[in-house]
């Protein structure tokens, strides 16, 4: 017989979620120049999961008409969702675990196996990149920013209830500077904040691919620019990202549109033939 105080085992993380058959909520950032981004995103998430998992797309435009998102524009964000991500425990009800995932990734493995790493004993988990950008410009031709904690935010299990949390509320988020938010400055006690492997956020350009790994990392993000825009088309695993693209189009009912930064180049790229607004320029201009 175990003793009184003995501790029970810990059930993993995708057993919980299977077992009552709740949805995993996974809030995913969604800009509306790069659709397809998400929806390749979305639709390898959706492949590779054994236990239901909820893809929630976190639209700025959505929040702000809520009258929940009311910061002015930042000229450093380079997405629409930049700021979107601190909102997950609010969104969450302060309850639960819940991830925030940019949309720049690419999911080649089932993410039970990332969900079985959750702590309870932490406020939120990421992985701990050392992280300094090479490049001055990233995505469209936007300003590239350096600051400590770079990309730590970029995927984010959030334990939405743990007290540390109480300190990311609207008020926080809406008035806060981005390098307080990005470094998680509300955590004080940084044994909060748990470590992720990095096969779960590989960088692109950044981390060098293993020529004899059996398996891809289970989470591919092309953080300076990914194979839509014109001018990544060669970038570390591009073909792994246009096989899921054309797996999602061929889900589709009829053929989509290229969206604008399909459209952009800055390096005489050369825009994806056979759409119906191939032809089409597009510039930046917000």
């Amino acid at each position: 017989m175990a003793e009184p105080d003995a501790k029970k085992p810990k059930i993993p993380m995708s057993q919980v979620v299977a077992t009552k058959n709740m949805p995993f909520r996974i809030y995913m950032g969604y800009d509306s120049h790069e659709d397809i981004t998400f929806e390749v995103a979305k639709y390898s998430i959706m492949k590779y999961a054994s236990v239901p998992v909820e893809v929630i797309p976190l639209k700025r435009a959505e929040l702000q008409a809520r009258g929940v998102y009311t910061r002015t524009q930042d000229p450093k964000q380079t997405t629409e969702f930049t700021y979107c991500r601190f909102f997950v425990p609010y969104l969450n009800n302060y309850k639960g675990w819940a991830m925030f995932v940019d949309d720049d990734f690419l999911w080649t493995r089932d993410i039970a196996e990332l969900l079985d790493m959750i702590d309870d004993s932490k406020a939120l988990m990421c992985v701990q990149h050392d992280y300094k950008p090479t490049v001055s410009v990233k995505l469209a031709g936007r300003e590239q920013s350096a600051y400590p904690r770079k990309n730590w935010s970029s995927m984010v299990l959030w334990n939405c209830g743990h007290p540390a949390n109480a300190g990311v509320d609207l008020e926080t988020i809406n008035k806060e500077s981005g390098a307080y938010l990005h470094r998680f400055t509300w955590i004080t006690d940084d044994s909060l904040i748990g470590e992720i492997p990095f096969e779960w956020n590989f960088l692109v350009e950044w981390y060098v691919p293993d020529k004899d790994e059996e398996k891809p990392p289970g989470a591919i993000h092309y953080t300076e620019g990914g194979p839509w825009f014109p001018d990544y088309r060669n970038t570390d695993y591009a073909k792994e990202w246009f096989a899921h693209m054309k797996e999602y189009e061929a889900t589709l009912p009829k053929q989509r549109l290229l969206c604008p930064f399909e459209l952009f180049s800055t390096k005489g790229g050369k825009v994806l033939e056979g759409y119906p607004n191939s032809n089409e320029v597009w510039t930046w201009t917000d």
